[in-house]
Formats: C-alpha cells, sequence, structure tokens
C-alpha cells in the first residue's frame, strides 16, 4: 500500500523508546488512499513514529464495497522496508515489478520485501467480497539487508497460538514458541489475537522488546486501558507479560521488537538514510528507471510528489 499523502514529510526515527513499560493511547488520522479507500494512520504518528521496526501503520474499514471498485491503488514505488498485507475482511490482489500476481485472502501473509527497489499495486478484484476490513504495515529494514534484492512471500499456513478463549496467529517473528514463516532482517513480532468475549489472558512478552496494540474489532481491556477500533496503544519495553481481558469478541494486533537502532528518513513511499538518497529515487521513480514495470494494472502508476523546497531534514523518533 502506498503513502498518497501529497506533501509528505522527512521523518528521522531513532533509537529512543521507553525504558519501561507505559500506556500511551494513540489516536489515527483519516488519509484517503487510491480512488475510494480510507485508512487510519496510527503509524507514524504525532507522539510515535516507530515500535521496534514497525513504522507505518494503516487500519481500515470495515467497509461495505459490494457496490463499488473497493481498494484501487495504482502501481508506486518502494525501498528500504518490507510491506505486510494483513486482512480481516475481503481480498486484496497484489501485483508487482517481480512479476508476482497473488489474491491475499483473510489472515494470509502478503509479505512484499522491496530491498533496494520494488514497486506495486493493490486493488479488490473485480469479483469482491461485499466487506473490505484490514490492516497494512511496513517494517524498516536494518541497513545491512536495505539493499537486498526485492523479494515477495505468501503465506496461507500460518502457527496459531491456543489459550482458553485466545488465538494469536503469527504474522511476523516467534511468540510463546511458535514463529512465522514469513522472513524477517530484525528482532521482531507482529501477531493477529482473536479473543472471545469474557476471555481473560496473560500474553507471554519479550522484556527487551518494545511493544504496542492496534485494536482490529471489539472492545478489550488491555493491562488496565480500554482499546477500541482506531486507536493504537504503545506499551513501551520491560514486559514480560500482558495483561488482556475481552469486552467482547474482539480482535488486536500485536506488534512489538527491538528499539530500532539506526536513524532513517522516511518519505513517501521510501525509507533512505539521507536526504540525497530519497531525492535520487524520487528522480529514478519519475524518470522510469531502478523499480522496475507492474504489468496488468488497468490505470496510470502514481507520480511522486514534488519534493519540499527545503533540503529534506531528519526528524526524531518522537516528538
Amino acid at each position: 500500500m502506498s503513502d498518497l499523502d501529497l506533501k509528505p514529510t522527512a521523518l528521522r526515527c531513532g533509537r529512543e523508546a521507553s525504558a519501561g513499560p507505559v500506556k500511551d493511547l494513540l489516536t489515527g488520522r483519516t488519509v484517503t488512499l487510491g480512488e475510494s479507500t480510507q485508512v487510519r494512520r496510527l503509524l507514524p504518528n504525532l507522539g510515535r513514529r516507530m515500535v521496534g521496526a514497525w513504522c507505518f501503520v494503516d487500519h481500515y474499514g470495515p467497509d461495505d464495497i459490494a457496490d463499488q471498485p473497493g481498494m484501487q491503488v495504482p502501481p508506486h514505488p518502494h525501498m528500504g522496508l518490507q510491506t505486510v498485507s494483513w486482512l480481516h475482511q475481503g481480498e486484496v490482489l497484489h501485483r508487482d515489478s517481480l512479476g508476482s500476481l497473488q489474491t491475499v485472502r483473510p489472515r494470509e501473509l502478503g509479505l512484499m520485501t522491496s530491498g533496494r527497489a520494488i514497486s506495486h499495486s493493490e486493488e479488490s478484484p473485480r469479483e469482491h467480497a461485499r466487506m473490505l476490513h484490514g490492516a497494512q504495515l511496513w517494517v524498516a529494514l536494518p541497513d545491512a539487508h536495505r539493499h537486498t534484492a526485492p523479494a515477495f512471500e505468501h503465506h496461507t499456513d500460518l502457527p496459531v497460538v491456543t489459550a482458553a478463549g485466545l488465538d494469536a496467529r503469527l504474522i511476523l517473528g516467534t511468540l510463546d514458541g511458535a514463529t512465522s514463516p514469513g522472513t524477517t532482517h530484525s528482532p521482531l513480532v507482529g501477531a493477529d489475537l482473536t479473543l472471545r468475549g469474557g476471555a481473560e489472558h496473560r500474553l507471554p512478552l519479550e522484556r527487551d522488546f518494545e511493544y504496542a496494540v492496534l485494536a482490529i474489532s471489539g472492545s478489550v481491556d488491555v493491562d488496565g486501558v480500554r482499546v477500541e477500533p482506531g486507536s493504537l496503544l504503545y506499551l513501551g519495553c520491560g514486559r514480560d507479560e500482558l495483561p488482556l481481558r475481552a469486552l467482547t469478541d474482539s480482535s488486536l494486533l500485536l506488534l512489538g521488537g527491538e528499539p530500532f537502532e539506526e536513524e532513517i528518513v522516511m518519505w513517501w513511499n521510501f525509507i533512505g538514510r539521507t536526504g540525497e538518497e530519497i531525492a535520487q529515487a524520487r528522480g529514478e521513480w519519475m524518470a522510469g528507471t531502478r523499480f522496475g514495470e507492474v504489468h496488468g494494472y488497468d490505470g496510470a502508476r502514481l507520480d511522486a510528489p514534488a519534493l519540499p523546497p527545503v533540503p529534506l531534514k531528519p526528524r526524531g523518533r518522537t516528538r
């Protein structure tokens, strides 16, 4: 999925993270993607840029698209990151410059590693389900892996950790002894938590990780804080477990990882280390080089926004 902001700012995200547990409830801002899809952008946020290597989180739906085209995000470029497509309802057709053509369905992992350069599109198939509901997330690649060859993975059989009233499906990384088959390049975890109303559980965590939970549906008490859809609760570091109490049938995304030690510059759909890198990538996309071509999408590709009139200046991880 793309960042379609026409005036994107440059963000510099460093290693600052809470030294201990916190409970910081963040709300998203509404952003329109493509022709009609509206999303709630939770990361980057006014108060938080990253959670581990997770650096971008959009939550969309549930939207009734029975009489609409649904998601229509034209071909656009990425570098220096991984994209994670995660659905609860509906389906998304992924195309990329590697020639991948894959329909991603609920609770299947669509994982694209941009590495040095890739381009892709995302759209609801012409014949699609009535409802569309899910999340799109980015993972920043560490310097040692950000120039790797691009790749796309599709995993339909993901491990599930079960307990009384709780199912935790591993998207990326490891949780409570279960490990996702998705490729990772830094210590992190992503899990889809499904809780039945009234269920209580203490989820084991890694003390060295920082964590956040994104509410997808329902209402959950997370360590004493009620979390509703459209909000992200940042939890900080230093936790061995996380108390959960479902007030209704609910779903959460658990995101975590070791605090990212490198500084990164995010602008539009690129992650680099300097403003010069970003400007070069923009120029190459506009010139039609480096990022390849997406075949089969019915429409024009996206043009990159204009660079700001002043040099791209990195910002801190939090503000």
